[in-house]
C-alpha cells in the first residue's frame, strides 16, 4: 500500500481482553520508532508486546542513492521507491488505568501518525519531536505526581554473538510512562540505529532486546560505549519514571537528554563516581524533573554552562534554608572572594557566587510550592545588598590604589550610600527582576591620593566600576538600573546629597511620578549614617501634606497602557487590572494619607496595604482581595519568566 504519497498505513485490530494489536508499516526514518513509541503513550497506551522490524526489497542498480538505514542521519535524497527499506511495527497494547481507546480515538491516532511521518519524510525530525511532546505533555499532566518514590533495579546486558550485524542489547526493569519513547529518542540523538527489537511484559516486568548498530552500520563492541549506553538507559528508565512530577514534561526529557551527555560523557573520574551516587537517590529524579521542566532558561543559562556545580547544588539545597541572616551569605562570599589575588579573579568569584545563589534561591522556589512570594523576594533582596556591599568595598579598594580616599572640604571622609528602589528598594523582587539603584554620596570635596580628582570626577568613576562589576545574566536579570536619579538618563551616575534634597523637593525639577517612585526608596548598602538621611528625606517629601493630583495620575497611567501595551495582547504587569494597578492604587493613598498616618510610609506595597487597612482607608474586604490578586499575579509573572527566561510580562 506504500507510494509517494501515502508514506504509512496503520491497522488497529478489535479489542480482545482490553487489549489491541497495532500494526504500522512504512518507509523508515530517523528517529521513527521513537516518535511511534511516542504517541502510544500519548493516547495513554501501555506497550506490552512488540515486533520490530526493518527490512528492504531488492537493491536497485547501482546509480541508487543511499537511504535512511545506512546512516540515522542521513536523509535519501530520491522521494520513496523501491530501493527504500521499510518498517513493519506490531504492538500489543493496553489502555493505561481507566482510558479509552475509542474508534474517535483510533482514527486521531491514524490521523496523527501520517502527519508526524509526513515531517519525518521531510526532514523536520525535531519538528516532530516536538510535536509527540505536546501530545505527551496532555497526557502525563493527568498523572500528575504519580510517582511512587521508589527506584526498582535495571538489568542491561550486551551480547554479539546472537546476530552477525548487529548487537542485542538486553534490557529488564519495571514499566515506567514514556520510557521506550525517551530511550529510542537518545538512541537516535546518539547515532544508534535499531534495526530490530521485541517488547515483551512479563509477570508485569519489561523485557526489551532491541537490534542496534552504531552510525558506520556497525556492531557496538567498544566496552565504553556499551556502558555509556547502559548508565543512559538506566537513567532515563528512573527519570521517565518520575517524569509525571515535571511542570511540562517536553521541556523536561528534552534537557534531560543534553544532561546525560554532560553526566555520562562528560564527567570523568571521582566527580563521575559522586554524580552517579547523586544520581542513584530516590529524591534525585522528581526533584530533577521539576527543575528541568520548568524553564528553557534555567538549563541554559546555568544547568549547561556551569554542569560541574550543578550536582553539589542539588545534594546541598536541601540543607540550606530559602533565607539566612544576612551575616552567613556576606562572611560566605568574603571567604570566595578573599581567596583570589588580584581584581579580575574577585570580580570572577563575586559573580560565581552570585549565580550560583541566585540558582539556589531559584530552584528553591521552584521545588518547593510552599516557598512563599514574600520569603522568595527576602532571598533575593538579601542576596542583591551582599553582592552591592561586597562589590562597592572591592571597587573602593581598587580606585584607592590611584585616587585615595574621597574628603569633603573639611578633611573628614567622604560617605557614599547605594539606595534601594523599585522592587529591590520594596523588597519585592521576584524572578528575573533587576535592582534599581541610586548612587549618593556626601558633598564635594577631593580625593587624598597621589593622583587627585574631585569628589564628582571620583564617584562618577565609582559608580562605573560598580556597574561593570556585577555582570547582569542574560536578558539584563540582575541588571543594575540607575534611572531613577535626578535628570533620569541624562543626569549624573552619582549626585551629591545636598543636590538630591533640592531635585526632590517642593521647589525642585522632579516630576509627580518621580515623587511616587521615591516610595520605594531606601538604603540598601555603603554608609548607614549618609542611607538614613536620604530615607528622613524621602519621608519629608513623599509625606508632606502637599496634595496629590489623582486626575493628573490616572492620565499618565492611560498614557502608560496606550504606550506599553501591544494592542490585542494582555500584559501581566501593565494591563488593565494587573500587578501595576494595585501598586499604583496603594502608592496613590500612600501619597494622599501618609503625612497623617507613619504606618503607610513604607516602601513595601504589602505592608502600606496592611496599614491602609488598620489605618480603616481601605476595607478589610477589599484590602484581602488586592491582597490575593496581587500575590497571584505576581507568582504569574514569576511563571512567565521563568519559562521564557526573560523579564517581559
Amino acid at each position: 500500500a506504500l507510494t509517494p504519497e501515502h508514506l504509512c498505513e496503520c491497522d488497529i485490530s478489535d479489542p480482545r481482553d482490553g487489549h489491541f494489536e497495532l500494526t504500522v508499516v512504512a518507509y523508515d526514518y530517523f528517529a521513527e520508532f521513537a516518535t511511534i513509541c511516542g504517541l502510544l503513550s500519548a493516547f495513554g497506551l501501555n506497550i506490552e508486546e512488540g515486533q520490530i522490524y526493518t527490512f528492504a526489497d531488492a537493491p536497485a542498480g547501482p546509480s541508487a542513492k543511499p537511504g535512511y538505514g545506512q546512516g540515522p542521519r542521513q536523509r535519501a535524497k530520491l522521494r520513496p521507491g523501491l530501493s527504500r527499506k521499510k518498517i513493519v511495527d506490531i504492538f500489543r497494547v493496553r489502555p493505561v488505568g481507566d482510558a479509552s481507546f475509542t474508534p474517535e480515538d483510533q482514527a486521531r491516532f491514524t490521523a496523527e501518525l501520517r502527519t508526524l511521518v509526513g515531517l519525518l519524510d521531510e526532514g523536520q525530525f525535531e519538528d516532530a519531536r516536538h510535536a509527540v511532546n505536546r501530545l505527551l505533555v496532555e497526557y502525563l499532566g493527568k498523572r500528575r505526581g504519580s510517582f511512587s518514590g521508589l527506584l526498582h533495579p535495571v538489568q542491561i546486558a550486551f551480547d554479539n554473538s546472537q546476530s552477525p550485524t548487529d548487537t542485542i542489547m538486553d534490557i529488564r526493569s519495571d514499566d515506567t510512562p514514556a520510557f521506550l519513547y525517551a530511550f529510542a529518542n537518545a538512541l537516535a540523538m546518539r547515532n544508534v540505529y535499531i534495526s530490530q527489537a521485541r517488547i515483551d511484559l512479563e509477570g508485569g516486568k519489561l523485557h526489551d532486546r532491541f537490534a542496534v548498530r552504531n552510525r558506520y552500520g556497525q556492531k557496538l563492541t567498544d566496552q565504553a560505549e556499551q556502558q555509556q549506553l547502559r548508565l543512559t538507559a538506566v537513567l532515563i528508565k528512573q527519570f521517565t519514571h518520575a517524569l509525571t512530577w515535571a511542570p511540562d514534561p517536553k521541556k523536561a526529557m528534552e534537557a534531560f537528554d543534553q544532561f546525560l551527555d554532560l553526566t555520562v560523557q562528560e564527567t570523568k573520574g571521582k566527580a563521575r563516581e559522586e554524580a552517579l551516587a547523586f544520581l542513584s537517590d530516590k529524591k534525585t529524579f522528581p526533584l530533577l524533573a521539576r527543575l528541568l521542566g520548568a524553564s528553557d532558561f534555567l538549563w541554559e543559562d546555568f544547568l549547561r554552562r556551569q554542569h560541574d556545580h550543578l550536582l553539589p547544588l542539588l545534594h546541598g539545597y536541601r540543607d540550606a534554608p530559602l533565607t539566612t541572616p544576612r551575616s552567613a551569605p556576606a562572611k560566605a562570599l568574603d571567604r570566595a572572594v578573599d581567596r583570589s589575588k588580584d581584581d579580575a579573579g574577585r570580580k570572577e568569584a563575586l559573580n560565581r557566587f552570585k549565580d550560583q545563589e541566585l540558582f539556589r534561591i531559584d530552584m528553591k522556589h521552584i521545588v518547593e510550592p510552599d516557598t512563599s512570594l514574600p520569603d522568595f523576594s527576602q532571598a533575593l533582596t538579601q542576596l542583591a545588598e551582599v553582592i552591592l556591599e561586597r562589590s562597592l568595598k572591592d571597587c573602593q579598594a581598587k580606585l584607592s590604589k590611584t585616587y585615595g580616599a574621597p574628603r569633603l572640604g573639611n578633611g573628614k571622609p567622604c560617605a557614599f550610600a547605594v539606595m534601594g528602589a523599585g522592587k529591590f528598594g520594596g523588597r519585592e523582587l521576584g524572578y528575573a527582576s533587576d535592582i534599581e539603584v541610586l548612587f549618593v554620596y556626601g558633598g564635594a570635596g577631593r580625593t587624598n591620593g597621589k593622583a587627585h580628582i574631585e569628589n564628582s570626577e571620583y564617584f562618577e568613576r565609582l559608580t562605573q566600576e560598580l556597574l561593570q562589576w556585577i555582570e547582569a545574566k542574560q536578558e539584563g536579570i540582575f541588571h543594575l538600573d540607575i534611572r531613577l536619579r535626578p535628570h533620569g538618563g541624562k543626569g549624573l551616575l552619582a549626585n551629591p546629597f545636598d543636590e538630591i534634597t533640592t531635585y526632590y523637593s517642593a521647589d525642585g525639577l522632579a516630576a509627580p511620578f518621580e515623587r511616587q517612585a521615591m516610595i520605594k526608596l531606601r538604603h540598601a548598602a555603603g554608609d548607614a549614617v549618609l542611607g538614613k538621611q536620604v530615607e528622613a528625606h524621602r519621608d519629608r517629601y513623599v509625606y508632606s501634606s502637599a496634595p496629590w493630583d489623582v486626575a493628573a495620575a490616572l492620565d499618565l497611567r492611560r498614557q502608560q497602557l496606550k504606550q506599553l501595551v501591544e494592542r490585542g495582547t494582555i500584559n501581566a504587569k501593565l494591563s488593565p487590572g494587573g500587578v501595576v494597578d494595585i501598586e499604583y492604587a496603594i502608592q496613590y493613598l500612600q501619597l494622599m494619607h501618609g503625612h497623617r498616618h507613619a504606618m503607610l510610609r513604607t516602601p513595601n506595597a504589602m505592608q502600606a496595604l496592611a496599614g491602609l487597612v488598620e489605618c480603616g482607608i481601605v476595607s478589610r474586604q477589599d484590602g484581602e482581595n488586592l491582597r490575593r490578586a496581587y500575590l497571584f499575579i505576581r507568582m504569574l509573572i514569576d511563571g512567565l519568566r521563568m519559562v521564557r527566561g526573560h523579564a517581559k510580562d
